[in-house]
Parts: structure tokens; sequence; C-alpha cells
């Protein structure tokens, strides 16, 4: 799509599309087609991965004109008029309520949402449409590390530290995550980490590229984060390891967890996770004898049904090693989504208000409402998880209407083909979406809204710290923005002065409804974002200085103490049998992000990693009769999906590993389980059985 070059502020600067780097860039016109050109930065230090050097293509990508709308459900879609699409989402909501009530509306929206645009869909939902049914993606991302976060320390911060304190650390322990592939432009942190004399241990059931190059890889089964954890803390009891000094002064409830990890005897660790009892002994003395050393957990162990388990088993590791709350240490989490921190931060999920506070909390409610300016009964109370508010879609006494911002869900949600189902049972689906995605394929009005660059907000990277995009482009004609839509939906039905088209004038009522919160952004100027290269929440007041390290003197809770918490490990839900003897295994690579909406329209990024496969083991592949890059079906209790095959030796025997960036009868989630973690709620994507069949050439189909 051939575009206007935008004249942009010279000094304006936006910041890359994809990960929680939020690497910092600008586009630049030549040839009347964007480029991203990197800027410094105090994370991203100039650096940009493909998929940021290559962002300015997806303006190359097919989009829609505008709006699009099907006429009735066995009906293609057909271009239409703004007002068109509006009279009748509004019409729709209007039907779906009349029948259902209130709660017979959904809305579900996207970690990659800026927070603008997160607190006005949180707001939109709650007192334009008057429903609890609200939740976003980052339910399938970091509820489980939030939640930990949470209980452990009283605040969830992603990285309680800076990425430049990594250096510092002397030892660092990645739990199931894959920065080389997933945020690589952190690695250049690793890097300096390594130079200066650290050590890298990395646990994930995948020889990955981060793992490849760790000084010790813990190969564990997937699912048995848990008992590894523990089995790290026995070792540390038993070796007299422990900084009991720390532990003392800074923590409460340890003598619980020291009689639980008891049981967690190397030989029984060993027989659980698969890690051999001298390796995990070797990880356990890395990081106790360190100076400094940090644990930092990825997606590996937290999408599990005891996801938020295996999270405090890391947390309680640590806090027991006194590796946290200083310099050079801490638990951490790398956040995923771009705005991942932000988003569950200002009231996209079920429970939650402005501020990460709770709606639940009669003093919260009374702080957002008076900002507002309605009454606190005003406000609904709490609604479901993302994935229980899908399962209640398409029902007569559940979710009528559904309206989705920032989230490919038939990409991105367990159990693809039964959410295809609920989704085409709804009376109305409104997608809002770049591009004519998955699940916009299927909706019954389809609105195109702006690229990253198209417009202005705020995000939080992984640290915490909060950030600018400026607008570095025009939207083409015909396309809006999310807040414009917002807008425009809330009129139709009476409510137009509850939310602005403005991404200022929301960001300085987020400002108001934070204050006082965990999450306090009250002190921070889009003027302070720009001059200071980002502020770290919380920030109460214009002279504070943000803060970096909110731990350093005590923890979030009421007595400033850390609290260890009892980390059971539990078999995950669904375990292997002579029908489903192996394991299943997803994640992302490197020239591609979440859903691939974004990415598999850009050439060279699909050039890289045109389509799926499943990674086997060499030894297992041989035993099946199966070839490199021969077709394969996997087959689980929910579906299959065929893909060529890569012999991997670095994969376990037990398991196989299948990124999840491509839809249609490609999507690995239409294999995985949603049994959900009993606090976060989160499915379980990244362990599930599974059956590899062989499938003869003549009747193989290719996956491209």
């Amino acid at each position: 799509m051939a575009l206007a070059p935008f004249q942009a502020a010279a000094d304006a600067g936006t910041h890359c599309p994809y990960c929680a780097m939020q690497c910092a860039m600008r586009l630049e016109w030549r040839d009347g087609r964007p480029e991203a050109v990197p800027r410094d930065f105090p994370t991203s230090r100039g650096g940009l991965c493909r998929k940021g050097w290559t962002a300015g293509e997806m303006y190359a990508a097919a989009r829609p004109a505008g709006p699009l709308l099907r006429d009735r459900r066995d009906a293609p879609l057909r271009p239409a008029g703004w007002e068109e699409a509006f009279d009748r989402i509004a019409a729709g909501l209007r039907a779906a309520q009349a029948a259902g009530g209130a709660d017979a509306v959904g809305v579900f929206g996207g970690g990659a949402l800026s927070n603008e645009k997160g607190y006005a869909l949180g707001k939109f939902a709650r007192l334009v449409l008057g429903t609890r049914h609200i939740d976003y993606n980052g339910r399938f991302c970091m509820a489980s590390a939030a939640a930990a976060g949470g209980r452990a320390f009283g605040l969830d911060r992603g990285l309680p530290f800076p990425l430049s304190d990594i250096p510092e650390a002397r030892a660092i322990l990645i739990a199931g995550g894959n920065p080389a592939e997933t945020l690589p432009v952190m690695m250049q942190y690793l890097e300096a980490q390594r130079a200066a004399g650290g050590q890298l241990i990395v646990a994930d059931p995948r020889r990955s590229a981060t793992a490849a190059m760790a000084d010790l890889h813990l190969q564990l089964t997937p699912g048995s984060d848990a008992a590894l954890a523990a089995g790290m803390l026995h070792v540390a009891v038993r070796d007299r390891l422990l900084d009991e000094g720390f532990i003392a002064a800074r923590t409460s409830g340890f003598p619980a967890v020291r009689r639980a990890v008891a049981a967690w005897w190397p030989d029984r660790v060993e027989r659980v996770a698969g890690v051999p009892e001298r390796l995990l002994v070797r990880a356990t003395h890395m990081l106790a004898e360190a100076a400094t050393a940090m644990i930092l957990s990825g997606r590996g162990p937290e999408q599990q049904s005891h996801g938020v388990a295996n999270a405090l088993g890391y947390i309680n590791l640590a806090l027991a090693l006194g590796k946290a709350g200083r310099r050079g240490c801490g638990w951490g989490t790398l956040t995923g989504q771009g705005n991942g921190q932000g988003g569950r931060e200002h009231g996209q999920k079920a429970d939650q208000l402005p501020g990460y506070r709770s709606i639940l909390d009669p003093a919260h409610r009374a702080a957002v409402a008076a900002v507002w300016g309605v009454p606190p009964e005003r406000i609904p109370g709490a609604g479901v998880s993302a994935w229980e508010l899908l399962q209640r879609c398409g029902r007569p006494d559940g979710i009528r209407a559904l309206l989705v911002h920032g989230c490919n869900l038939l990409v991105a949600a367990p159990d693809a083909a039964a959410l295809r189902a609920r989704l085409a049972g709804l009376d109305l689906l409104v997608v809002a979406d770049p591009f004519l995605s998955e699940t916009a394929e299927l909706a019954d009005v389809v609105l195109p809204v702006a690229h990253w660059a198209e417009e202005e907000g705020t995000m939080t990277n992984l640290e915490g710290r909060l950030l600018l995009r400026e607008r570095q482009a025009s939207p083409p004609p015909g396309v809006r923005t999310d807040l414009e839509v917002l807008q425009a939906i809330a009129a139709r039905l009476g409510r137009g002065g509850l939310v602005s088209a403005e991404p200022r004038a929301v960001f300085e009522e987020l400002r108001q409804a934070s204050a006082g919160g965990a999450a306090d952004y009250a002190g921070i100027t889009w003027e302070r974002i720009k001059a200071e290269q980002g502020v770290f929440w919380p920030c109460p007041a214009p002279d504070h200085p943000g803060t970096p390290r909110p731990f350093e003197s005590r923890f979030a809770t009421p007595d400033g103490r850390a609290r260890f918490h009892l980390a059971e490990h539990r078999a995950a839900a669904e375990e292997t049998d002579a029908d489903y003897p192996m394991l299943l295994t997803t994640g992302r690579v490197l020239a591609h992000y979440n859903s691939g909406t974004q990415t598999r329209r850009v050439e060279a990024l699909l050039q890289a990693d045109p389509a799926p496969y499943v990674e086997i083991h060499a030894q297992v592949a041989r035993g099946l009769g199966i070839a490199e890059g021969e077709v394969v079906r996997l087959v689980t209790r929910r579906g299959a999906v065929t893909l060529p095959a890569r012999l991997a030796p670095g994969m376990r025997l037990d398991t196989v590993f299948v990124p999840f960036h491509w839809g249609g009868r490609e999507a690995v989630n239409l294999l995985t389980n949603p049994a959900l973690d009993p606090v976060s709620r989160i499915p379980e994507f990244k362990v599930c059985a599974v059956r590899i069949e062989r499938v003869p050439p003549s009747h193989g189909e290719s996956p491209a």
C-alpha cells in the first residue's frame, strides 16, 4: 500500500511493535516506503533484531481499506462505511444485552495495546457497556508470574530491576525462557554478564539457542519445574548454602517451606524432572556461591496448570539464597508482549481496576469511581478469566456478543477448534485489527485500526519503564485508531462522553486513576518520559525520580518482608499413556512474534520461517521411521495437525516442540490443553500428551 511520507517532528521516536524489550527506533521514508532506523536508548542501546529492522515493511502488506461487514453468518465479508459498521455494532450490542443482560457482552483486549488503549477498553467495558466480562490475552502469557510476584513480594513488576543490572549477576538461572530468539536484543546483557566471568544456567526441555550458550543446561521434563526448584532448595538446605541472615531479616514463612522441600531429595527430583543429581547439585552451588545471582523465568514454567506454584518455587529458591532485594540479584519474569507489563496494570483484567487496583476492594473501587465521576456501585464486579470468558461465548445464557481488540484468538488460544465453534455461535463478533487475521475472517464486523507507528501513546516495557511512542506515519484513508473506535461506539450507545479519542487526554486521566495504586503513574508526564528516556513506576509525584529497583530497602508487603509459599509439584493436567506416549510443548522462533498476525505479512520474515514444523529427537524419529522433512501427524485428545519433521538431537526423547505463530490447519493450538491454573487461570500451553503418526508420502499434506 503506497503511503505519503508523514512529516513527524525531527526528534520524534517510537519503539518496536513487537516484544517487551521495546527497542527504540524511528521510521525514515525512502523511495516512498518507511524503513526502521534504530535510536540510542538505555535498554536497546541502538540495537534491533530482525523483526525490528523489518517493521516498516508491514506497510507493504495488504490491509482492509475500510470496515468489512457480514450481512448474515453464511455470507462473505463485504466493504462497508464506518457509519454502517457502527450502527450494526450498536444494534447488535443492544440486542445482546436486551436478550441476556449487561453481561451478555464481552470484551477481549491484548497485551500489545498501549496503556491508553488498555485503560480505555476497561473503562468502556465497565461504564459504557456495564459488563463485568472483560479480560485480555496477557492471561495466556504473564498471569502466573504476575500472581506469584504479587503473593511473594506484594507487587507484580516483571523485572524489579533495570536490564543494566543483569551483567552484575555472577550467576543467572533462566527457567523456561529463550531470549536468544524471543528477546534477541537483550542478549547483549547476558553476553556482558558472561564476559565479566558470570555463569549462565538454563532449565529448558529443549536445547534452545539460549541453552546452547549456557554453562549448564538442565533439560527437565515439561511440567516438572516445581520439583526442580524444590530439589535445588533441598540441596541448598542440605549443603548449608542458605543465607540465614537474609531469611531472618527480610522474609517470612520459611520454616514451612523448609519442611516441604525435605521430601525432594535429588534422586527423587531426577526421577520426576529427569535432571541428573550431579547437575542439580552443581546448579544449586553455582547460584548459592555466587556473590550476586538472578533467576529469570519465561513462559515455560508459567504456562502450565500449576504455573503459579512453579514460579513460587523459583522465588523460594531466590529468597532462601538471599538473592533478592539488592543490586545484581532478584527473581524476575521475561515479559513477552510489547505492553505485557502495562497491559495488566490498568483495567483489562477481569478483576482489576487502573493502578493495579483490585475490583473487589471497596476502597479501590471508590478511588477509581471518583476519577470516573460515578458512584462505586456503577462499576460492575469481577468477571471471569480469558479462557472462561471465551467458553461462555455462543451460549444463549452466556456471552452473545464479543468485541476483540489486539488479539488473534484463533491462533493465540488453546483448543482452537472448539473455540472457533464458540465464536461462530455468537450473535455478534467484532474484531478491531490492522490486518484481516484468522479471527477477523470469522467476524461479523471487521474494523481496520491503525498500526503502532500511525498513532501515539505509552507502553511499559519488561523493566517497568514507561516509554513514549510518537506518531511516525499517517493511517491510510479509511483506517481509524482503537480510541476513535471506542468513542464512536460509546456515542452510538449514548455514552460518548465517557471515552476520549485523544491518547494524551486518556493518559492524563490514567495518571489520576492510578494515583495511590500499586502501579502509580501520577508523577509521569509525556514530557518527562521523552526527556528522561523513560520513567520507572511507581512514580507518585512530579518530583519523584521513579523506582527502577522497588525492593532494595523493603518488599511491597505490609511488613516489608517477602513471603515464602508452599509450592507443591503436581503432575500436568494430562499425562502420557499408551495412546498418547509423548509430551508436546510450544514456543516461539526468531523470525516471528506471537500469533504471527504482523510478522507473517513481512516477506523477509516469512521467507526465514515460512511454515511451522515439529522438532523430534533424531533417535525417536529413526525408531518411528521418520526422515528429516517428512510429514507427520501430531494427535492429541483435542485434534490433529500435520507438519514436517525436524530431527533435533537436542530434544528430550519424550518431548516434541512446535512453534505457535501459524493459524488454520497449521495451528498448534488445535492440540493444546485448556486446563487452567487454579490461581492465575492460565491455560496449560506448555505440556500435553501427544501421539506421532507417520504419514505415508502419498497421503501427506504439504504444510506450506
